[in-house]
């Protein structure tokens, strides 16, 4: 993966201290997590590079955007990220795990946000992507569910939210039941899921996923469940995808 600066249209990221590059994902979540309640507070659990703490800043209104980050060089590329963005003033990153931060944080939070690690470290390597490399101890730790299991995090979610609040997260589609079998046993039911394919052949890679406190009323308001494919072939994306992204991708 490049270690170049990525550029989007409103801000750029420098990315080479950090073991997790830019990818699809994180644009993804960026983009699509609702903002429509207009949050005052956003905390961004896991940030990185600190790209989503940046999407949302350029999204919303918020005036308070926190960000976790808990290895040495993502966190002092996340602050400089951070710093050299036109909403410096609105951003700042915790160096700290997120157990941590719960035990020492009162604040609540409108919007939580996270692209959590997905693979574990128990899986064999014929399991995991394709030229996924696993040799440094920041990878690992980006990469493995282990650094911050799922059930972790949904329950430090639970604590950290405010009453009216929305947790948006992206999880394997494969992990999508058990994702939401974990939020629920912390109270956080789904409001929306988008499930993500590369092309119009293959199998669905992502479930994209908002929760609320609220149990929706089966008879008032039901789960949106909406798909979202990528390309039609090889750099040829969809109407859909790229109205999603626009604002931020600069060919798009």
């Amino acid at each position: 993966m490049s270690n170049k600066p990525f550029k989007f249209k409103q801000f750029e990221i420098q990315q080479d201290k950090c073991a997790m590059k830019i990818g699809t994902d994180a644009v993804l979540l960026g983009a699509w997590a609702s903002v429509e309640n207009h949050p005052f507070s956003i905390l961004d659990i896991g940030a990185g590079t600190g790209i989503l703490s940046l999407m949302l800043a350029q999204r919303s209104g918020a005036e308070l955007i926190d960000a976790i980050e808990i290895d040495d060089g993502a966190y002092g590329q996340c602050v400089d990220n951070f710093e050299t963005s036109p909403w410096g003033d609105r951003l700042f990153c915790y160096h700290a795990s997120l157990e941590e931060f719960v035990d020492e944080i009162d604040d609540k939070y409108d919007l939580i946000i996270s692209n959590p690690p997905f693979y574990s470290p128990s899986l064999p390597s014929a399991s995991l992507p394709k030229g996924e490399k696993t040799k440094s101890s920041a990878r690992k730790t980006a990469r493995f569910n282990d650094a911050m299991p799922f059930g972790h995090l949904v329950e430090s979610a639970s604590k950290l939210l405010s009453e009216n609040g929305i947790f948006s997260v992206i999880v394997p589609f494969n992990e999508e039941p058990t994702f939401t079998e974990l939020a629920a046993a912390s109270n956080l039911f789904p409001k929306r899921v988008l499930r993500v394919k590369g092309n119009p052949n293959s199998e669905f890679k992502r479930s994209l996923i908002e929760f609320s406190f609220r149990v929706p009323d089966s008879h008032l308001e039901e789960m949106k469940i909406d798909m979202l494919i990528i390309e039609t072939e090889r750099h040829q994306y969809t109407e859909d995808y790229t109205n999603l992204t626009k604002d931020f991708y600069l060919k798009m």
